[in-house]
């Protein structure tokens, strides 16, 4: 696909319904990609495909109308517009997997990033920052809290700006050898820093303080939207007048909290508020609803609930906040805690109370571009917006909000765009983790939905975790009445995560119980947690040998 720009000048117009009428007659040439008449500028630009038209035949096209004519012909730099096979709008996971995929493809890529720096929230404002502290958390919290009555506790402090330090230099390095250094000598694609807005359904012009790139256009046969979210602010009074941290700003702290508010109880909430409090914060969890984690069933939230507030963290729930202020130094929440008034008084508040999508200001509206939910783009099965050719992929959806499904997403789009045959996402078999400790673990359907057996093993019964002294947390394993299949897991356990793919594939491949249980599985491994949680079905667990058999 060769695009050139075609701008004319053109006589006869009486109105703007004229130029709309010149701008259909000419959607009917074939290979013409996008279309701007003016009345008032008796002007009119027109992309095409070189190797299906020419100018002559838009020209005629005009003309054949009888009421307009093309005067003249505006002479354009080349240069004006760049074509490229994708325009990938976006610097995150997503943009990333999707540029890499069509490389590989032999295809021109153009990816244009603003906002994050480049790598998008996983690694610098997500993923990685957090996960990194989260470790520094758990090792401070095990020196001063030994599971063994032989290790005294000591006195460990830490340095929080060395801590916040050392987070930034695995920042930079990941974004600079995983992203940066990826596509730095790839010929296929060419990265600039500015910020995209459509011109037309193939077309986008560059908003940028760099002179070189500000005002250029360009255009391509298929465009990818990678924007990201960002945190849903509530529109609480007084919030911003107090000011609040997100995860864009939290882990730039140079500071200690000394009292941090939470306002949200999903995953994002919990991972923070265990982390900052392990690390010195006194902190408070402010939840709308009646349980943290609500979309979970009350075994995971309830005994995760308690295990949190064993720290010394509170959790609070069933609240409605009324305002908020700033007061002596202090933030203060005035809420109703179950229908009780309390005000809650800090030093600082942590916003986490969902995502939206990053889709203001690019020009979808005009597009027509579905929008859903929180200011997320609508897709179909294929990644496919409502305009066809503009594809959508990772957090800007607002379906699968984790980096694995924004690379899996944008990698299975371009194959869409690009491939003979399209394929649909497929999401029957999703592994998920929240980083607490002990960390939620999930995959498949849980006992909500179907005819189900439940098998529930306590980690007091699994010897690996006895041996640990870390009993904390279940082992729940959900299968089919039908024919003995797992449809489904919840593991409540420390490093509970790495169970979770020989569960996902068990689900994925249709490998029964029965046949689980006959596999090895190493003593003194918390995978044999998965063995033990199979016999339960149909054993009583305190009737086991050590080995499970």
């Amino acid at each position: 696909m060769a695009i050139q720009t075609l701008k004319l000048e053109i006589s006869g117009m009486t109105c703007n319904h004229c130029a709309k009428t010149i701008e259909k007659k000419v959607s009917g040439v074939e290979g013409v990609v996008s279309k701007s008449v003016s009345y008032p500028e008796k002007k009119g630009e027109f992309q095409f495909d070189v190797d299906i038209t020419s100018p002559k035949e838009i020209i005629d096209s005009i003309n054949s109308t009888g009421y307009y004519k093309v005067t003249g012909e505006i002479k354009t730099d080349k240069s004006e517009t760049n074509n490229y096979d994708l325009i990938i709008i976006g610097g995150g996971s997503a943009a990333f997997a999707a540029a890499i995929k069509a490389s590989e493809l032999e295809k021109k890529v153009l990816m244009i990033n603003d906002g994050l720096p480049i790598g998008g929230t996983c690694v610098n404002v997500g993923c990685v920052p957090s996960k990194t502290l989260i470790r520094t958390a758990e090792q401070l919290h095990i020196a001063n809290h030994p599971n063994f009555s032989g290790i005294k506790p000591g006195k460990n402090e830490i340095n929080f700006k060395e801590v916040i330090r050392q987070k930034t230099e695995l920042v930079d390095d990941l974004r600079e050898h995983k992203y940066v250094d990826v596509l730095k000598d790839d010929p296929n694609v060419t990265i600039v820093e500015a910020f995209a807005k459509f011109t037309d359904k193939n077309s986008v012009v560059l908003k940028s303080s760099n002179r070189e790139t500000a005002g250029k256009k360009y255009s391509a046969e298929n465009i990818l939207i990678a924007t990201g979210s960002t945190t849903f602010v509530p529109d609480l009074p007084g919030l911003h007048e107090t000011g609040y941290l997100t995860n864009d700003t939290l882990y730039e702290l140079e500071e200690l909290p000394e009292h941090m508010i939470v306002i949200g109880g999903r995953y994002i909430a919990l991972e923070n508020a265990q982390l900052f409090a392990r690390l010195g914060s006194k902190v408070t969890i402010l939840q709308r609803s009646y349980r943290i984690l609500p979309a979970e069933m009350p075994d995971v939230t309830e005994t995760l609930k308690e295990i949190l507030e064993e720290e010394s963290i509170t959790i609070k729930t069933g609240v409605k906040i009324k305002s908020v202020e700033k007061r002596n130094g202090k933030v203060i929440v005035n809420a109703s805690v179950k229908d009780e008034d309390e005000s809650i008084e800090g030093t600082h508040i942590f916003v986490a109370t969902g995502r939206k999508g990053n889709t203001k200001g690019f020009g979808l509206e005009e597009l027509g571009i579905e929008i859903h939910k929180n200011n997320f783009i609508k897709t179909n099965d294929y990644l496919q917006t409502s305009v066809p050719n503009i594809y959508a992929a990772g957090d800007v959806t607002g379906e699968y909000l984790f980096v694995y499904s924004a690379a899996y997403e944008a990698s299975l789009a371009v194959q869409n765009m690009f491939g003979e045959k399209q394929t649909t996402k497929d999401y029957s078999v999703f592994p998920w983790v929240i980083f607490t400790d002990p960390q939620v673990a999930g995959v498949g359907i849980d006992e909500n939905k179907i005819e189900y057996e439940v098998s529930t093993v306590q980690l007091k019964d699994v010897p690996r975790s006895l041996a640990a002294r870390n009993t904390k947390g279940f082992i729940k394993l959900i299968r089919s009445k039908e024919d003995d299949k797992l449809i489904g897991a919840r593991i409540l356990a420390s490093e509970g995560s790495e169970l979770l793919m020989e569960i996902s594939l068990a689900i994925k491949y249709g490998i029964t119980v029965k046949e689980i249980k006959e596999m090895f599985h190493p003593y003194l491994t918390l995978s044999e947690g998965i063995k033990i949680a199979s016999i339960s079905f149909e054993k009583d667990v305190n009737k086991l040998s050590c080995c499970a058999v």
